[in-house]
């Protein structure tokens, strides 16, 4: 595809030379056209002077003269609608909550992968309704689900009788199975498909963010709302919601999300008006959710409602049938006009076949780009041979937190797994000291510490929860002082 075909243009504002060159090459790829910027100055200047020709905007949060922050609020200012998506080297959860409250679109940290770049546009251009670009449909066609298997077959079956209703569907299954493909295929195969498809991860948020993304926020709800902004509910308004790890939402937000499932209305944080919204619910999860409701993490009647229609997808391991044809589909995906495919020698097959596939579908793509980009049919068959001798994944260990997106180079989990949990531990140490020192310095004033950690009041008495510091016993001395100016 070329610029002209899609018709999009995105300014990129980045001051790295070296990711400013990427970005741009990897957008042309993609269709788009691209006008660049080095500094927030540039960036607004090029908005004012060419704001109808320009789609979207990729902006950088460290940047000289005028840094992403300010320059998005200023953005916010004159084009409330303008999609931006905030990119940071630092995933901190203070610079999400801070880039999503003052208006981004969405957040990337970098290196920022070619596949989730183009998802990422792709959802901003859906949810602004430029309906005239081709590439910004997020619904896939009726051939999306790849499956000789007799369980995908069935699962292909089912989406066929129920694509059509309105019917809330639960899609369970390993990380890396698919289910969000079979979600838009759901999506496309129903009376909705010319409307919105927007995407929430619910793992990848704090709960507080989850909320104002879900259903929108109104001016002066909290600090930094300094307008209005719709939620997910309202800009899906006659189309399609998949809320991606809803065993990971919070109990709170499941009550909200129960209420809106049942009488099709809600209100904005912070808002007094009530929102009716017509909305078909989808939702994935690799968690077992019947386990989660005898553990109470989990809220029965939300199970129940959302899961009219329940598919389970199976790992690749269970469906081996399905990996060559799974393979040839993605090499023809990822083939370049004008550019013979590499082959899918006997070796290789076989290679795929004996491998267990702790990533699923998701690991296999990565493997296909791969030999699309080496051109090494024996190399890659060499590799996956020498992964297969190692001692196989059972599915506890596969089912992992949503937090790996390539598990290729992801070594076996019985050396993972003590680094991981030293890396937790590591870092619930930091937050623990630094709350700590904070609450020491403020005389155990929680306000005050937020403010002087520099995130939300509510945010601290929900980290000070979960790590367990509010069940510590406050100093006499403090809880005195504490008293005394009042917490």
């Amino acid at each position: 595809m070329n610029a002209i075909e899609n018709g999009a243009t995105i300014l990129v504002g980045e001051d790295e030379l070296e990711v400013l060159g990427y970005f741009e090459m990897a957008l042309k790829c993609m269709g788009y056209s691209v006008e660049t910027a080095q500094d927030g100055d540039e960036v607004l200047a090029c908005l004012r002077s060419s704001r109808s020709e320009i789609a979207a905007v990729l902006l950088d949060i460290v940047m000289p003269n005028r840094d992403g922050l300010d320059t998005l609020r200023e953005i916010r200012k004159f084009d409330p609608s303008m999609p931006v998506i905030v990119v940071s080297g630092v995933a901190s959860p203070q610079s999400i909550v801070a880039a999503i409250r003052n208006g981004a679109t969405d957040f990337l940290c970098k290196p920022v992968p070619h596949e989730d770049l183009g998802r990422a546009l792709g959802v901003a251009l859906e949810t602004r309704k430029v309906s005239s670009t081709p590439t910004v449909r997020l619904s896939v066609t009726n051939n999306s689900v790849i499956g000789v298997s007799p369980r995908m077959k069935e699962i292909q079956r089912v989406i066929g009788q129920i694509g059509w209703s309105e019917a809330p569907v639960l899609i369970q299954g390993e990380t890396g199975t698919g289910k969000e493909v079979l979600a838009r295929e759901l999506h496309a195969r129903s009376p909705r498909a010319d409307k919105a498809f927007l995407k929430l991860n619910c793992a990848a948020l704090p709960s507080e963010l989850v909320e104002s993304e879900l259903f929108g926020y109104e001016r002066g709800a909290f600090t930094g709302a300094v307008q209005k902004k719709l939620g997910m509910f309202e800009m899906a308004d006659g189309g399609t919601i998949l809320l991606d790890e809803i065993g990971d939402m919070d109990l709170r937000l499941q009550a909200k999300l129960l209420q809106v499932l049942q009488d099709h209305e809600f209100r904005r944080v912070g808002g007094k008006e009530i929102v009716k919204v017509d909305v078909r619910v989808l939702a994935a999860t690799h968690r077992d959710l019947e386990k989660a409701i005898v553990e109470q993490t989990f809220r029965e009647d939300l199970y129940y409602r959302l899961s009219v229609v329940n598919l389970h997808v199976p790992p690749l391991r269970e469906r081996r049938e399905d990996i060559i044809a799974l393979a040839e589909f993605l090499l023809k995906k990822y083939a370049v006009k004008g550019v013979p495919m590499p082959d899918l020698t006997g070796e290789l097959q076989r290679a795929l076949m004996e491998y267990h596939w702790p990533g699923n579908v998701r690991e296999l793509d990565n493997w296909i780009r791969k030999l699309t980009i080496m051109r090494n049919s024996e190399g890659i068959a060499r590799e996956l041979q020498g992964k297969s001798k190692r001692k196989p994944l059972s599915p506890e260990q596969v089912t992992l937190e949503p937090i790996v997106e390539d598990p290729i180079d992801v070594p076996p989990r019985r050396e993972a797994a003590p680094v991981l949990e030293q890396v937790t531990k590591a870092k619930h140490q930091a937050e623990t000291t630094a709350i700590l020192a904070a609450l020491d310095s403020t005389r155990w004033n929680r306000k005050r510490a937020a403010g002087l950690l520099g995130i939300d009041y509510k945010a601290l008495l929900y980290k000070m929860k979960k790590l367990g510091i509010d069940d510590q016993p406050m100093p006499p001395v403090m809880a005195k002082a504490a008293a005394a100016v009042g917490d």
